[in-house]
């Protein structure tokens, strides 16, 4: 037997003893549409359930194609769930997300994005989650002129910033920390 082949069979005799196998997930998720992640319990570098986290998330990022999701808005639902499944409460998270560039879109609600891309808006369940765990989710006003897009096509659940440059910069003198998507 070589050195895979015995490690199979431990982890084959770990989970049946009802202990997790690496890969496999185990989830208290607070964002259930996207963002799957894997538990990792003895994994290093375990956040602190009693800190509060602060981050400013730089949307960049668009679906190749219209009808998928945001890579950069799964991104941030994988980061909520990360946190939460490790036990940090969501009332310790501040996050904010700002959209801009080619994730501009993602900001735009059903009747505006189905009448761009002929497609129904994938972003906004996930956009609706997010907000009812705390998340604020932002688009740069800036982005939205520039692609031709009415304020007003802006979703609800969406807030509109004056610009990404100026709220990255505020949130980050204020102690948020930057992860750019």
């Amino acid at each position: 037997m070589n050195n895979g082949t015995v490690i199979a069979i431990m982890f084959s005799f770990t989970f049946a003893g009802g202990a997790m196998a690496a890969g496999d997930s185990q989830q208290a998720l607070a964002i259930q549409s996207a963002g799957q992640i894997y538990s990792v319990p003895q994994a290093a570098y375990q956040p602190d359930r009693k800190s509060t986290y602060k981050v400013v998330f730089d949307l960049t990022q668009a679906a190749v194609k219209p009808n998928q999701l945001s890579p950069a808005l799964e991104r941030v639902a994988r980061t909520v769930n990360l946190y939460v499944n490790a036990g940090v409460p969501l009332q310790h998270l501040k996050f904010v997300a700002v959209a801009h560039g080619a994730a501009t879109s993602i900001a735009l609600d059903e009747a505006h994005y189905r009448e761009q891309y002929g497609t129904a808006n994938p972003n906004l369940p996930v956009i609706e989650e997010l907000r009812k765990a705390g998340v604020d989710i932002a688009v740069c006003g800036q982005a939205v002129a520039e692609h031709h897009y009415a304020y007003e096509w802006i979703d609800s659940r969406v807030t509109l910033a004056l610009s990404a440059l100026t709220t990255i910069m505020d949130l980050q003198q204020q102690g948020y920390a930057l992860m750019p998507l």
